[in-house]
């Protein structure tokens, strides 16, 4: 359903999937990826830097707002 339909969104994916020890957070409130770290490591695993200042930000919005539900946080109070 929620497949990557590119080589450059699968990956994105993958970079993603990687992601989770670069989260920032107040208290138990997620409030997103470190973006630079997260730029860094697309560049060092050879993904398109466009690519993935285009579809990070989107997947970031949607993992925050499920991420608080789930922990109680901003949406989920």
């Amino acid at each position: 359903m929620n497949q990557p339909q590119t080589f450059e969104g699968a990956q994105v994916w993958d970079l993603v999937g990687r992601l989770g020890g670069q989260l920032r957070a107040s208290q138990q409130t997620i409030l997103g990826w470190d973006m630079g770290a997260a730029l860094a490591m697309a560049q060092a695993l050879g993904v398109n830097g466009l690519v993935a200042m285009e579809l990070l930000p989107e997947i970031e919005a949607i993992m925050v707002k499920r991420v608080n539900e789930q922990i109680g946080g901003l949406d989920g109070r």
